[in-house]
Protein backbone atom coordinates (compact mmCIF):
# COMPACT_ATOMS: atom_id res chain seq x y z
CA UNK A 1 0.00 0.00 0.00
CA UNK A 2 1.39 3.29 -1.05
CA UNK A 3 1.88 6.19 1.43
CA UNK A 4 1.21 9.44 -0.79
CA UNK A 5 -0.52 11.22 2.44
CA UNK A 6 1.59 12.98 4.86
CA UNK A 7 1.36 15.12 7.69
CA UNK A 8 2.12 18.57 6.59
CA UNK A 9 4.15 21.43 7.90
CA UNK A 10 3.61 25.01 7.40
CA UNK A 11 5.98 25.12 4.64
CA UNK A 12 3.96 22.43 2.75
CA UNK A 13 7.15 20.02 3.28
CA UNK A 14 5.88 16.44 4.27
CA UNK A 15 6.79 15.58 8.34
CA UNK A 16 6.92 12.19 9.95
CA UNK A 17 3.90 11.45 11.96
CA UNK A 18 3.58 10.78 15.30
CA UNK A 19 6.84 9.35 17.13
CA UNK A 20 4.72 6.69 19.33
CA UNK A 21 0.75 5.57 18.89
CA UNK A 22 0.50 7.37 22.38
CA UNK A 23 1.92 10.56 20.94
CA UNK A 24 1.27 12.93 23.93
CA UNK A 25 1.66 16.24 21.91
CA UNK A 26 -1.69 15.31 20.48
CA UNK A 27 -4.10 16.45 22.52
CA UNK A 28 -7.13 17.96 20.18
CA UNK A 29 -8.03 15.76 17.06
CA UNK A 30 -10.30 18.21 14.29
CA UNK A 31 -11.51 15.02 11.68
CA UNK A 32 -13.43 16.64 8.08
CA UNK A 33 -15.67 14.10 6.84
CA UNK A 34 -18.73 15.66 5.17
CA UNK A 35 -21.82 13.40 3.80
CA UNK A 36 -24.81 10.80 5.19
CA UNK A 37 -25.49 7.82 6.25
CA UNK A 38 -22.80 5.63 3.93
CA UNK A 39 -20.37 8.05 3.44
CA UNK A 40 -19.96 7.86 7.31
CA UNK A 41 -20.12 4.27 7.59
CA UNK A 42 -17.28 3.66 4.99
CA UNK A 43 -15.06 5.93 7.38
CA UNK A 44 -15.49 3.66 10.77
CA UNK A 45 -12.08 1.91 10.15
CA UNK A 46 -10.51 5.30 10.41
CA UNK A 47 -12.89 6.76 12.94
CA UNK A 48 -12.01 3.33 14.80
CA UNK A 49 -7.71 3.70 14.13
CA UNK A 50 -7.97 7.26 15.30
CA UNK A 51 -9.62 6.00 18.45
CA UNK A 52 -7.31 3.09 19.40
CA UNK A 53 -4.37 5.33 18.19
CA UNK A 54 -5.18 8.53 20.38
CA UNK A 55 -7.94 7.13 22.85
CA UNK A 56 -6.95 10.34 25.05
CA UNK A 57 -7.71 12.60 22.55
CA UNK A 58 -10.55 14.56 22.08
CA UNK A 59 -11.67 14.22 18.79
CA UNK A 60 -14.50 16.24 17.04
CA UNK A 61 -15.75 15.65 13.56
CA UNK A 62 -16.32 18.83 11.19
CA UNK A 63 -19.41 17.59 9.26
CA UNK A 64 -22.24 18.89 7.44
CA UNK A 65 -26.16 18.66 9.14
CA UNK A 66 -28.70 16.66 7.25
CA UNK A 67 -29.90 18.41 4.58
CA UNK A 68 -31.92 15.67 3.81
CA UNK A 69 -34.75 13.77 5.04
CA UNK A 70 -33.20 10.48 3.23
CA UNK A 71 -29.67 11.55 4.49
CA UNK A 72 -29.43 11.44 8.37
CA UNK A 73 -26.30 13.60 9.67
CA UNK A 74 -23.21 11.57 10.93
CA UNK A 75 -24.33 12.65 14.37
CA UNK A 76 -27.26 10.00 14.03
CA UNK A 77 -25.02 7.81 12.89
CA UNK A 78 -22.28 7.93 15.26
CA UNK A 79 -24.62 8.62 18.23
CA UNK A 80 -22.81 7.68 21.70
CA UNK A 81 -20.09 5.10 20.32
CA UNK A 82 -17.56 7.34 21.70
CA UNK A 83 -15.56 7.57 18.25
CA UNK A 84 -16.05 10.62 18.24
CA UNK A 85 -16.77 13.11 21.43
CA UNK A 86 -18.38 15.80 19.64
CA UNK A 87 -19.16 18.03 16.15
CA UNK A 88 -18.41 21.43 14.60
CA UNK A 89 -21.03 22.27 11.84
CA UNK A 90 -20.18 22.84 7.96
CA UNK A 91 -22.79 24.22 5.62
CA UNK A 92 -22.15 22.35 1.94
CA UNK A 93 -21.30 24.06 -0.50
CA UNK A 94 -20.80 27.17 1.09
CA UNK A 95 -19.05 30.21 -0.47
CA UNK A 96 -19.80 33.14 1.86
CA UNK A 97 -16.39 34.99 3.23
CA UNK A 98 -18.36 35.71 6.10
CA UNK A 99 -19.69 32.01 7.27
CA UNK A 100 -16.38 30.71 6.16
CA UNK A 101 -14.33 33.20 8.62
CA UNK A 102 -16.31 32.09 11.50
CA UNK A 103 -16.06 28.58 10.94
CA UNK A 104 -12.44 29.34 11.25
CA UNK A 105 -12.69 30.92 14.38
CA UNK A 106 -14.64 28.17 15.96
CA UNK A 107 -12.04 25.84 14.76
CA UNK A 108 -9.23 28.05 15.97
CA UNK A 109 -10.93 28.05 19.60
CA UNK A 110 -10.91 24.37 19.16
CA UNK A 111 -7.14 24.53 18.45
CA UNK A 112 -6.39 21.17 16.87
CA UNK A 113 -3.58 19.51 17.18
CA UNK A 114 -3.96 17.70 14.08
CA UNK A 115 -6.46 17.52 10.95
CA UNK A 116 -7.22 14.37 10.14
CA UNK A 117 -8.37 14.67 5.99
CA UNK A 118 -11.56 12.30 5.12
CA UNK A 119 -12.66 14.09 2.36
CA UNK A 120 -14.77 12.39 -0.57
CA UNK A 121 -12.58 12.73 -3.62
CA UNK A 122 -12.63 16.39 -5.05
CA UNK A 123 -11.15 18.36 -7.77
CA UNK A 124 -7.39 19.85 -7.53
CA UNK A 125 -8.40 23.11 -7.07
CA UNK A 126 -10.93 21.87 -4.08
CA UNK A 127 -8.53 20.36 -2.89
CA UNK A 128 -5.50 23.22 -3.25
CA UNK A 129 -8.40 25.31 -1.39
CA UNK A 130 -9.15 23.28 1.35
CA UNK A 131 -5.51 22.92 2.43
CA UNK A 132 -5.52 27.01 2.63
CA UNK A 133 -8.49 27.54 4.57
CA UNK A 134 -7.52 24.42 7.16
CA UNK A 135 -3.99 25.46 7.45
CA UNK A 136 -3.45 29.43 6.77
CA UNK A 137 -7.17 30.64 7.91
CA UNK A 138 -8.03 27.73 10.75
CA UNK A 139 -4.03 27.41 11.31
CA UNK A 140 -3.68 23.55 11.52
CA UNK A 141 0.21 22.73 11.21
CA UNK A 142 -0.09 18.92 11.22
CA UNK A 143 -2.42 17.12 8.63
CA UNK A 144 -2.85 13.83 7.68
CA UNK A 145 -4.71 12.53 5.23
CA UNK A 146 -4.68 15.66 2.18
CA UNK A 147 -3.70 14.32 -0.92
CA UNK A 148 0.07 15.17 -1.88
CA UNK A 149 1.24 16.79 -4.65
CA UNK A 150 2.94 13.49 -6.04
CA UNK A 151 -0.69 12.19 -5.72
CA UNK A 152 -3.46 15.21 -7.21
CA UNK A 153 -0.78 14.90 -10.29
CA UNK A 154 -1.08 11.13 -10.50
CA UNK A 155 -5.01 10.86 -9.88
CA UNK A 156 -6.54 13.88 -9.45
CA UNK A 157 -8.32 16.24 -12.12
CA UNK A 158 -10.02 18.85 -12.15
CA UNK A 159 -13.67 17.12 -11.18
CA UNK A 160 -14.48 14.09 -9.19
CA UNK A 161 -15.11 12.46 -13.06
CA UNK A 162 -11.40 12.98 -13.47
CA UNK A 163 -10.39 11.05 -10.67
CA UNK A 164 -7.89 8.00 -11.61
CA UNK A 165 -8.87 5.10 -8.69
CA UNK A 166 -6.90 2.80 -8.48
CA UNK A 167 -7.76 -0.12 -10.26
CA UNK A 168 -7.05 -4.04 -9.87
CA UNK A 169 -7.20 -5.90 -13.01
CA UNK A 170 -7.99 -9.54 -11.72
CA UNK A 171 -11.12 -8.44 -9.39
CA UNK A 172 -11.97 -5.82 -12.47
CA UNK A 173 -12.76 -3.61 -9.24
CA UNK A 174 -11.56 -0.05 -8.25
CA UNK A 175 -10.47 1.20 -5.02
CA UNK A 176 -12.88 0.92 -2.35
CA UNK A 177 -13.71 4.45 -0.66
CA UNK A 178 -13.07 3.04 2.41
CA UNK A 179 -9.41 1.82 1.07
CA UNK A 180 -8.79 5.00 -0.16
CA UNK A 181 -9.68 6.83 3.12
CA UNK A 182 -7.32 4.23 4.93
CA UNK A 183 -4.65 4.45 2.43
CA UNK A 184 -5.09 8.17 2.84
CA UNK A 185 -4.22 8.18 6.63
CA UNK A 186 -1.63 5.64 6.44
CA UNK A 187 1.10 7.96 8.20
CA UNK A 188 -1.01 7.47 11.49
CA UNK A 189 -1.29 3.94 11.24
CA UNK A 190 -3.08 1.02 9.69
CA UNK A 191 -6.78 0.79 9.71
CA UNK A 192 -7.38 -2.63 8.20
CA UNK A 193 -10.60 -2.02 6.11
CA UNK A 194 -10.37 -5.48 5.32
CA UNK A 195 -11.57 -5.99 8.94
CA UNK A 196 -15.21 -5.96 9.65
CA UNK A 197 -14.10 -5.98 13.25
CA UNK A 198 -13.46 -2.07 12.20
CA UNK A 199 -16.80 -1.42 10.77
CA UNK A 200 -18.24 -2.07 14.72
CA UNK A 201 -21.10 0.88 15.46
CA UNK A 202 -20.68 -0.03 19.23
CA UNK A 203 -24.41 -0.55 19.27
CA UNK A 204 -25.41 0.06 22.93
CA UNK A 205 -27.65 -2.43 24.79
CA UNK A 206 -30.28 0.18 24.68
CA UNK A 207 -30.69 0.18 20.67
CA UNK A 208 -30.70 -3.45 20.53
CA UNK A 209 -33.65 -3.45 22.99
CA UNK A 210 -35.32 -1.24 20.93
CA UNK A 211 -34.56 -3.44 18.36
CA UNK A 212 -35.93 -6.37 19.79
CA UNK A 213 -38.76 -4.67 20.80
CA UNK A 214 -40.07 -3.74 17.43
CA UNK A 215 -39.51 -7.30 16.19
CA UNK A 216 -41.55 -8.32 19.13
CA UNK A 217 -44.22 -9.77 16.35
CA UNK A 218 -42.18 -11.30 14.57
CA UNK A 219 -39.94 -13.49 17.35
CA UNK A 220 -38.92 -16.90 16.40
CA UNK A 221 -38.54 -16.83 12.71
CA UNK A 222 -35.73 -16.31 10.39
CA UNK A 223 -35.83 -12.42 8.90
CA UNK A 224 -35.07 -10.87 5.57
CA UNK A 225 -34.59 -7.10 5.92
CA UNK A 226 -35.62 -5.05 2.91
CA UNK A 227 -34.92 -1.46 2.12
CA UNK A 228 -36.13 -0.19 -1.07
CA UNK A 229 -35.95 3.29 -1.02
CA UNK A 230 -32.88 5.55 -2.51
CA UNK A 231 -32.77 9.31 -2.47
CA UNK A 232 -31.33 8.90 -6.17
CA UNK A 233 -33.01 8.27 -9.02
CA UNK A 234 -29.88 6.92 -10.69
CA UNK A 235 -29.83 4.05 -7.78
CA UNK A 236 -33.68 3.09 -7.78
CA UNK A 237 -34.37 -0.54 -9.40
CA UNK A 238 -38.20 -0.02 -9.39
CA UNK A 239 -41.11 -0.87 -6.97
CA UNK A 240 -42.72 -3.41 -8.99
CA UNK A 241 -39.48 -5.27 -9.45
CA UNK A 242 -39.28 -5.10 -5.46
CA UNK A 243 -42.64 -6.30 -5.40
CA UNK A 244 -42.20 -8.93 -7.49
CA UNK A 245 -38.84 -9.93 -5.90
CA UNK A 246 -40.69 -10.16 -2.12
CA UNK A 247 -43.89 -12.44 -3.99
CA UNK A 248 -41.12 -14.72 -5.29
CA UNK A 249 -39.05 -15.11 -2.00
CA UNK A 250 -42.20 -15.44 0.17
CA UNK A 251 -43.04 -17.99 -1.97
CA UNK A 252 -39.89 -19.84 -1.52
CA UNK A 253 -39.15 -18.85 1.67
CA UNK A 254 -42.53 -18.75 3.73
CA UNK A 255 -40.96 -19.83 7.08
CA UNK A 256 -39.35 -16.20 7.34
CA UNK A 257 -40.31 -12.79 8.21
CA UNK A 258 -39.84 -9.68 6.46
CA UNK A 259 -38.98 -6.50 8.08
CA UNK A 260 -39.00 -3.26 5.80
CA UNK A 261 -36.34 -0.27 6.40
CA UNK A 262 -35.50 2.97 5.79
CA UNK A 263 -36.37 7.08 6.18
CA UNK A 264 -40.12 7.94 6.67
CA UNK A 265 -40.49 9.43 3.10
CA UNK A 266 -39.47 5.47 2.22
CA UNK A 267 -42.31 4.01 3.82
CA UNK A 268 -44.97 4.04 1.03
CA UNK A 269 -42.84 2.14 -1.59
CA UNK A 270 -41.78 0.04 1.42
CA UNK A 271 -45.52 -0.91 2.09
CA UNK A 272 -45.81 -1.43 -1.72
CA UNK A 273 -43.03 -3.78 -2.10
CA UNK A 274 -43.82 -5.87 1.03
CA UNK A 275 -47.92 -6.05 0.36
CA UNK A 276 -47.36 -9.42 -1.11
CA UNK A 277 -45.82 -10.92 1.88
CA UNK A 278 -49.16 -12.03 3.59
CA UNK A 279 -48.56 -12.18 7.27
CA UNK A 280 -45.11 -11.65 8.94
CA UNK A 281 -44.42 -8.78 8.11
CA UNK A 282 -43.69 -5.64 9.41
CA UNK A 283 -42.82 -1.90 8.12
CA UNK A 284 -40.35 0.20 9.97
CA UNK A 285 -39.22 2.77 8.17
CA UNK A 286 -39.23 6.28 9.45
CA UNK A 287 -40.05 4.53 12.98
CA UNK A 288 -36.24 3.81 14.03
CA UNK A 289 -32.74 6.00 13.95
CA UNK A 290 -30.57 4.61 12.04
CA UNK A 291 -28.46 2.81 14.93
CA UNK A 292 -31.25 1.03 15.74
CA UNK A 293 -32.31 0.14 12.38
CA UNK A 294 -28.77 -1.01 12.02
CA UNK A 295 -29.41 -3.27 15.46
CA UNK A 296 -33.05 -4.12 13.42
CA UNK A 297 -30.32 -5.38 10.20
CA UNK A 298 -27.84 -7.18 12.60
CA UNK A 299 -31.31 -9.70 13.68
CA UNK A 300 -31.76 -10.58 9.83
CA UNK A 301 -30.30 -13.59 7.31
CA UNK A 302 -30.12 -10.98 4.84
CA UNK A 303 -30.57 -7.61 3.48
CA UNK A 304 -32.15 -6.61 0.14
CA UNK A 305 -32.02 -3.30 -1.43
CA UNK A 306 -30.29 -0.93 -3.48
CA UNK A 307 -26.94 1.12 -2.88
CA UNK A 308 -28.23 3.22 -0.19
CA UNK A 309 -27.93 3.99 3.23
CA UNK A 310 -28.62 0.98 5.14
CA UNK A 311 -26.77 -1.10 2.79
CA UNK A 312 -23.49 -0.18 4.73
CA UNK A 313 -25.90 -0.07 7.13
CA UNK A 314 -25.91 -4.07 7.02
CA UNK A 315 -22.47 -4.93 6.19
CA UNK A 316 -21.75 -3.17 9.43
CA UNK A 317 -23.61 -5.40 11.24
CA UNK A 318 -22.06 -8.11 9.05
CA UNK A 319 -25.11 -9.09 7.50
CA UNK A 320 -25.01 -10.47 4.03
CA UNK A 321 -26.37 -8.12 1.51
CA UNK A 322 -27.96 -8.57 -2.19
CA UNK A 323 -27.70 -5.96 -4.25
CA UNK A 324 -29.29 -4.36 -7.23
CA UNK A 325 -26.53 -1.81 -7.84
CA UNK A 326 -26.78 1.08 -10.37
CA UNK A 327 -23.45 1.25 -12.44
CA UNK A 328 -23.82 5.27 -11.70
CA UNK A 329 -20.41 4.81 -9.67
CA UNK A 330 -17.27 2.49 -10.41
CA UNK A 331 -17.55 -1.15 -9.66
CA UNK A 332 -16.07 -1.58 -5.96
CA UNK A 333 -15.87 1.86 -4.64
CA UNK A 334 -18.97 2.21 -3.24
CA UNK A 335 -19.64 -2.06 -2.49
CA UNK A 336 -20.44 -3.11 1.04
CA UNK A 337 -17.42 -4.09 3.47
CA UNK A 338 -16.74 -7.92 3.32
CA UNK A 339 -16.24 -10.80 1.05
CA UNK A 340 -20.27 -12.28 1.61
CA UNK A 341 -22.29 -10.24 -0.75
CA UNK A 342 -24.05 -10.77 -3.68
CA UNK A 343 -23.39 -7.43 -5.90
CA UNK A 344 -26.03 -7.46 -9.04
CA UNK A 345 -24.01 -5.00 -11.06
CA UNK A 346 -24.05 -4.45 -14.96
CA UNK A 347 -21.35 -2.83 -16.31
CA UNK A 348 -22.81 -0.65 -19.43
CA UNK A 349 -20.89 1.27 -21.32
CA UNK A 350 -22.01 4.69 -19.57
CA UNK A 351 -20.90 3.13 -16.32
CA UNK A 352 -19.14 5.55 -14.09
CA UNK A 353 -21.61 8.20 -15.19
CA UNK A 354 -21.78 9.85 -11.61
CA UNK A 355 -25.06 10.96 -12.24
CA UNK A 356 -27.83 11.46 -9.42
CA UNK A 357 -30.92 11.29 -12.16
CA UNK A 358 -30.32 9.20 -15.63
CA UNK A 359 -32.65 10.02 -18.30
CA UNK A 360 -30.99 9.45 -21.46
CA UNK A 361 -30.32 5.75 -21.07
CA UNK A 362 -33.42 4.97 -18.69
CA UNK A 363 -31.44 3.68 -15.74
CA UNK A 364 -30.39 0.94 -18.26
CA UNK A 365 -27.96 -0.73 -15.60
CA UNK A 366 -30.39 -1.49 -12.81
CA UNK A 367 -33.18 -1.84 -15.37
CA UNK A 368 -31.64 -4.50 -17.00
CA UNK A 369 -31.11 -6.61 -13.41
CA UNK A 370 -33.71 -9.03 -13.34
CA UNK A 371 -35.93 -10.47 -10.89
CA UNK A 372 -34.78 -13.66 -11.51
CA UNK A 373 -30.77 -12.86 -10.91
CA UNK A 374 -31.58 -10.90 -7.68
CA UNK A 375 -33.55 -14.40 -6.64
CA UNK A 376 -31.33 -16.30 -7.55
CA UNK A 377 -28.41 -14.63 -5.93
CA UNK A 378 -30.60 -14.74 -2.35
CA UNK A 379 -30.77 -18.67 -2.87
CA UNK A 380 -27.09 -18.31 -3.17
CA UNK A 381 -27.11 -16.53 0.55
CA UNK A 382 -29.50 -18.56 1.90
CA UNK A 383 -28.53 -21.78 0.84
Amino acid sequence: MQKDSVLTTPNGATAPGPESPADMRVRRILIYRLGSLGDTVVALPCLHLLARTYPDAERFLLTNFSVHAKAPASAAVLGDSGLVHGYLRYTVGTRNPGKLCALAREIRRFHPDLLVYLSMVRGKTAVRRDHIFFRWLCGISRIAGLPGKEEIDRCYGASIRDYRAPFDASSGLYEAEAARLARAISVLGDAHPEDLANWDLRLSAAEKSVAAQALASLQGQPLMACGPGTKMQAKDWGQENWRALLTRLRARYPQHGLVLVGAREDGEAADYAGATWAGAAINLCGKLSPRQTAAVIERAAVFLGPDSGPMHLAASVAVPCVIAFSAAGRPGVWFPAGQHHQIQYHRTECHGCNLETCHAEARRCLTSITVEEMEAAVRRVLG
